[in-house]
């Protein structure tokens, strides 16, 4: 096991309409809707958080203000909790803020693509590898996914993708990698495709939107000619990139709900909910009633 620079930045990209959510994004972001009690972007914050990321940035757009005033302090809020001696709320919102410094933003200006929203963030990350985690993802697992590729990035270097098994006939639904060697709680990927037509997918694992690439990706999508929805595409990038860097895949056992779907964010508030021990009891007997009277 090798020396690798360390992983201390993490990039997210917040800069989507969100248009599957009208009329509700109409006034505010996707990333901001709430799964139970918490906003969207504050699960992938924690995951990135609980990986030993040290600096975050988001590459954001317009409308997109209220994402950074929810990671900044906000003294009205705080001094009326104080007044009113609400500890446990004044512990919790310090304990889900980052740390002063540590959070960055920058402006997509143009909706060009995933791979065009990595490029934006260029200059924050500089030379050095970095995580990059989709927002719309939201992950429960026994190990958060980023802490994951973590290990094994101390492991193996170059870039991490995180995969989850599919039903081999649903593979042409995603970006799919090719399995080579085993290599801790992953294997070395031999190539990637995007939607794969039918029968022709070279494996089953499917990549779920959390990322670790080295800075020579930024070289690549500034060239990177516009792909799929005449859009820079990240997986046209990282294909450039496989051909002189090693990638490798882990293999994430949770469960990854797409908030970014309907219904992806349904799922997730009834799968986080019920993970809660203090409204479980209620929402189960809510269920029961509702699924008696559909009947």
């Amino acid at each position: 096991m090798g020396q690798h620079k360390k992983v201390r930045k993490a990039v997210f990209p917040v800069a989507g309409l969100g248009t599957r959510f009208l009329p509700a994004t109409k006034a505010v972001p996707k990333e901001m809707l709430t799964v139970v009690d918490k906003p969207i972007i504050q699960y992938v914050v924690d995951e990135a958080m609980e990986a030993g990321i040290e600096h975050f940035v988001f590459v954001t757009g317009r409308s997109k203000h209220v994402i950074e005033d929810y990671f900044d302090i906000q003294f009205e809020l705080e001094h009326t909790l104080r007044e009113r001696n609400k500890k446990a709320e004044i512990t919790l919102l310090s304990q889900q803020l980052p740390k002063a410094g540590t959070v960055s933003f920058t402006r997509q200006q143009e909706p060009l693509g995933l791979g065009h929203a990595v490029w934006c963030a260029r200059e924050i990350v500089g030379d050095e590898p970095f995580a990059l985690l989709l927002p719309d993802m939201i992950m429960r697992g026994e190990k958060g996914c980023m802490k994951g590729m973590i290990d094994l990035y101390a492991h193996s270097g170059g870039n991490i993708v995180a995969v989850e098994e599919c039903e081999p006939e649903q593979a042409h639904k995603y970006g799919i990698v090719g399995v080579g060697d085993a290599i801790g709680e992953g294997f070395r990927i031999t190539s990637m495709v995007e939607k794969p037509a039918k029968g022709t997918a070279p494996s089953n694992f499917f990549i779920n939107g959390r990322y670790i690439l080295q800075p020579e990706i930024f070289a690549i999508l500034e060239n990177q000619e516009r792909g799929a929805g005449n859009e820079i595409q990240l997986t046209d990038g990282m294909l450039k990139l496989l051909r002189d860097q090693d990638f490798a895949g882990y293999h994430f056992r949770g469960t990854t709900y797409d908030c970014g779907a309907k219904d992806g964010f349904i799922l997730a508030n009834v799968a986080f909910a019920l993970a809660r021990a203090d409204i479980r009891p209620s929402i189960e007997e809510g269920f029961k009633a509702l699924l008696a009277g559909l009947k």
